[in-house]
């Protein structure tokens, strides 16, 4: 009776480790395959603002997730603003299409670049961050992805923080005769949560966004005196909960499941054996 009442609990143990262990492993793998995770846009995406500034303290603030348009000329500088926040990792693109009746003499390279809060260029991890459009393209598409922002980093590195990233977009090859020539630019930043596998044990006391002298101040308008950009439309996170604790607790639970499951194994391997009664 106790050898199967013990077989019954070994049973179970056993049973509810498997069912952690894949509840852990599809969990990540649900992480990396969301449809929402994907830099793709959404149908029926915000309509954001409808020109661009010409230098970073004059850079039109957008937020994720809405398209943003301006009317330029070949050769000028196109700046935005855009608020990311921790565990984000960051697509940048940018559209540039050419009216059919301006007659283009050659090949032109446009190339997209973000910085962030501090104006420091953070690098694209892939993408199309400079391409060139023959004299007949209609347009010319280009994309950045960026390293997923960090809670917090040490002062020397370059790592990317929460706060205001600006996006700049030019010219940077031209035929001098098509120098001035219209364009019309549709720029869209979105952006993948990548949680816990990037978080770090600490956070900045303020996000970097220029030109606010608290986290509360963040949503000042990129035009309104020079700062870069608001904040996330659901506000900054407070940086102490992040999907790890989860991970961590979880670990805890199959730890100790698992410490219970080897005490029963080897429970009652060293008593002595009971002489049998009558003997």
């Amino acid at each position: 009776m106790r050898t199967t009442r013990r077989s019954t609990l070994e049973r179970g143990l056993l049973g509810v480790l498997l069912a952690g262990a894949a509840l852990f492993t599809s969990a990540g793998a649900a992480v990396a395959d969301d449809p929402s995770a994907s830099a793709s846009p959404a149908d029926g995406e915000a309509a954001g603002p409808t020109e661009a500034g010409t230098t970073f303290r004059t850079a039109t603030a957008i937020q994720q997730g809405t398209k943003a348009t301006a009317d330029a000329s070949t050769g000028d500088y196109l700046y935005w603003a855009f608020p990311a926040d921790a565990g984000q990792q960051a697509t940048v693109r940018a559209k540039v299409s050419f009216p059919q009746e301006a007659t283009r003499h050659g090949t032109a390279t446009w190339q997209v670049d973000v910085y962030d809060g501090l104006r420091r260029r953070q690098a694209c991890v892939y993408g199309h961050q400079t391409r060139k459009a023959a004299p007949d393209a209609g347009t010319v598409e280009l994309s950045c992805v960026l390293r997923t922002v960090r809670a917090w980093s040490e002062p020397w590195a370059s790592d990317p923080l929460p706060g205001s990233y600006y996006v700049r977009l030019t010219v940077v090859g031209v035929a001098d005769d098509d120098l001035g020539l219209p364009v019309h630019v549709e720029t869209r930043v979105t952006s993948a949560d990548r949680g816990g596998s990037h978080d770090v044990d600490g956070a900045l006391a303020e996000p970097l966004v220029p030109g606010a002298s608290s986290a509360g101040q963040a949503s000042t308008s990129a035009r309104s005196g020079g700062s870069s950009g608001s904040g996330p439309e659901d506000g900054w996170s407070s940086g102490w909960w992040t999907d790890r604790w989860l991970w961590t607790v979880g670990g805890g639970v199959l730890a100790a499941l698992a410490a219970v499951f080897g005490y029963s194994l080897t429970r009652g391997s060293g008593r002595p054996g009971r002489a049998p009664q009558g003997v």
